[in-house]
């Protein structure tokens, strides 16, 4: 069980783990041994996961969501599979964490009249030097 928070909890089955081989520095021990850990979680089908908190995730996922709606989490970073299986489920649990902060709602603000004032003011500025710029009509 993968305690996200108070409400959110999910059950190891609905993780699949895989270990394969990984790149990188560790000599003819790398090419020997699994150690890097691809996890999959599906987050559509999951019943662990309220409505909101699925949506978003799947916002929050996405490159590494699948067509199917699974969550891929690849982990290679150390040269143990103990460590790169810790790594991806924390990754696993920070962004259903994230994903359970609904999001603070937007409250619409005016611009205050100061910076309408500058607005307007770099406007006519703009303008002005635009108009510097123009070529001059001889008036005969």
């Amino acid at each position: 069980m993968i305690h996200i928070n108070a409400d959110i909890v999910i059950p190891d089955s609905e993780i699949t783990l895989a270990f394969v081989r990984a790149d990188g520095p560790g000599g003819q021990h790398v090419n020997k041994t699994a150690t890097a850990v691809q996890l999959r979680f599906d987050v559509r089908q999951s019943p662990s996961l309220p409505e909101g908190v699925r949506q978003r995730l799947q916002r929050l996922a996405g490159q590494r969501l699948t067509r199917d709606g699974v969550l891929v989490i690849d982990a290679r970073s150390h040269r143990s599979q103990k460590q790169n299986r810790e790594e991806a489920l924390g990754r696993l649990i920070r962004l259903v964490q994230t994903a359970a902060r609904p999001p603070r709602p937007r409250r619409p603000t005016k611009p205050s009249a100061a910076s309408r004032r500058r607005r307007l003011e770099n406007k006519r500025q703009r303008a002005r030097l635009k108009q510097s710029r123009r070529s001059v009509r001889d008036s005969d």
